[in-house]
């Protein structure tokens, strides 16, 4: 009875780690000791090129406790980040990460706390296909939106192939992009999130071009001809959002490191924008509107013009000194008849 207690007690799985750091592979271990390897003789069979036939062997020592020896190999192993040679051995405690060959194991003993149990994933699901209905939404919205974008910029009376191109091939790659990354997600994730990735795409692209719709409009409405600069920012910005978005679905261990690696190509992009118009009478976006909405959306007082013409006044003086300075000198065409 005391040495069935006792083997109950060494009870262990080896869970074989994909890219993700999730288990592929879980191993039930209760006999000892558990050679790994890539012969069939082994308790846990490993396809795995850089490994020997018998790689590791795991033991259960009476008074250590677990341990892992490592066996005659070329390639030998890791035990976290200690290097393990042929013929070294260490103890493995409740749990630790292994390396032998390019394979990621993690051990864990029947004494190791689990994590809590999680609900069951009805409710994320439900989420899921509740997500997945506003697709069709976003892209009726969006089409609606270079619909309209073509309609303004075309004449009374077009022919419907005028507004094709403009809608359909902006569709076509937007649903290639989201194509794109689920293909990466299937690399890392082995799933295909495809509808996940449009719908963010979705959001994305819908997001900027209401935002590149409204903000002439406000600055307009309100004469606030500075909130362009918003809409010179707001593209870069939102690019560099949705990437990450994507990114973070495809490694969601490594938000912060890839938000921290996004957010430094944007900071320079906008810095490398900034000095290449540094002689610009703009940095970011230009404090005009090259077309105005009708005047129906204006909501302030117009200013009189006798207004623009007092705030150019102060350059009268300067314009006067410059033309004296013009008269003072030749002009081009006496200098080329001399």
């Amino acid at each position: 009875m005391e040495q069935e207690e006792r083997q109950q007690q060494r009870i262990a799985v080896i869970e074989v780690l994909g890219r993700d750091g999730h288990p592929r592979l879980v191993q039930r271990i209760s006999e000892w000791p558990a050679r790994i390897g890539r012969a069939p003789r082994c308790e846990v069979v490993l396809d795995d090129g850089h490994l020997a036939a018998e790689h590791a062997c795991l033991h259960w020592d009476e008074a250590g406790g677990p341990r892992v020896e490592m066996l005659n190999s070329l390639n030998g192993g890791w035990h976290g980040e200690a290097r393990l040679q042929a013929g070294q051995s260490v103890e493995l405690g409740d749990s630790a990460l292994l390396q032998l060959g390019t394979t990621h194991l993690r051990w864990r003993r029947d004494s190791a706390s689990l994590a809590p149990e999680l609900p069951m994933q009805q409710h994320q699901q439900r989420a899921a296909k509740v997500a997945a209905a506003w697709v069709p939404g976003l892209v009726l919205l969006w089409l609606g939106l270079l619909w309209f974008d073509q309609w303004s910029a075309l004449n009374p009376g077009s022919p419907w192939i005028e507004y094709s191109g403009a809608v359909l091939l902006p569709l076509i790659v937007i649903l290639g992009w989201s194509a794109v990354w689920a293909l990466v997600t299937q690399v890392f994730q082995h799933r295909f999130p495809f509808v996940t990735h449009l719908r963010r795409a979705l959001i994305g692209v819908t997001g900027l071009h209401l935002v590149a719709l409204v903000l002439p409009l406000l600055a307009y409405a309100f004469s606030l001809p500075r909130l362009m600069v918003l809409d010179a920012l707001a593209f870069p910005c939102g690019v560099a959002a949705l990437l990450w978005w994507h990114a973070s679905l495809v490694w969601p261990r490594a938000r912060r490191g890839l938000a921290l690696a996004v957010g430094a190509c944007l900071l320079t992009l906008l810095v490398l924008t900034v000095a290449r118009r540094q002689e610009q009478q703009h940095w970011l976006g230009p404090a005009y509107l090259s077309s105005l909405p009708p005047p129906a959306f204006r909501l302030v007082e117009p200013k009189p013009a006798q207004a623009l013409l007092d705030a150019l006044r102060p350059l009268e003086a300067e314009l006067a000194r410059q033309a004296d300075k013009d008269n003072d000198n030749p002009s081009a065409e006496m200098a080329g008849e001399d």
